[in-house]
């Protein structure tokens, strides 16, 4: 049975699923192919959004250097690594022990000196952690209560802070692709990754965020173009998008 309180949202089943998937993590041929394809167009963002945000040089070895960071359902660290070099204190969360122990591992192999944590963003606000950056990013729809994980997030958030969420639109086009064509026709990810029920359009996510009392600071599609076989930023936010929220 999910639990769906408020101060938990972790959903077993999401849990399990992922765990099961953990060695594939660092194989960007394996079943997570997908991600790693994917990772450019998201780590160039984040990039962008953070320096110009919060003034920072974009041509700087390390223009995260100082900043305290938190990837949210890190899996084996695809993200939590490119953001350890970029210069900043990274702390990567997953509820999954397997996922924790292939991150650590890659990490340690990397020289990649980043806090792993088997836990959730509700514990981490609970204890009272801060964050500059917190990376929410194909998360929020694999958990049990969304509305209660945004504002537990947005919580952690320093003055002046950016949270980055990752997901997808609930739109009958979104069934199309993420759903019948990249799990059952293209077979990009294995059948049953995604929930469409669990999909999440933007005006949810971004009510969520005003309840937190944060401000959606943009937003972007983001589409993918298979001759180039990249991801690449859009106006079409029916599918796969990204918003920044601010406090």
């Amino acid at each position: 049975m999910n639990t769906t309180d408020s101060t938990h949202s972790i959903d077993p089943a999401e849990v399990e699923k992922f765990s099961k998937m953990a060695a594939e993590w660092w194989n960007p041929t394996g079943k997570f192919k997908t991600l790693h394809v994917f990772n450019p167009v998201r780590l160039a963002y984040i990039k962008e959004q953070v320096t110009a945000r919060m003034a920072r040089d974009p041509f700087a070895p390390e223009p995260f250097a100082g900043l305290r960071l938190l990837d949210i359902g890190c899996g084996g660290g695809l993200l939590s690594e490119p953001m350890a070099r970029l210069g900043a204190r990274v702390v990567g969360v997953d509820p999954s022990e397997k996922n924790i122990k292939t991150a650590r591992v890659h990490a340690e192999e990397q020289a990649l000196p980043i806090d792993y944590r088997v836990t959730t963003a509700e514990a981490l606000a609970t204890a009272g952690e801060k964050f500059d950056v917190i990376l929410n990013m194909e998360v929020i729809e694999h958990v049990a209560n969304p509305a209660a994980f945004a504002k537990s997030c947005l919580s952690m958030l320093n003055p002046g802070g950016l949270m980055f969420v990752a997901t997808l639109n609930r739109t009958a086009k979104s069934f199309a692709l993420a759903i019948v064509g990249v799990e059952y026709v293209l077979r990009w990810l294995p059948k049953g990754t995604h929930q469409w029920e669990k999909f999440i359009t933007p005006e949810e996510l971004k009510g969520w965020i005003a309840g937190a009392g944060a401000m959606t600071l943009t937003e972007t599609g983001v589409t993918f173009h298979p001759i180039a076989n990249e991801w690449r930023l859009s106006n079409d936010l029916s599918v796969n998008y990204m918003v920044v929220a601010g406090v």
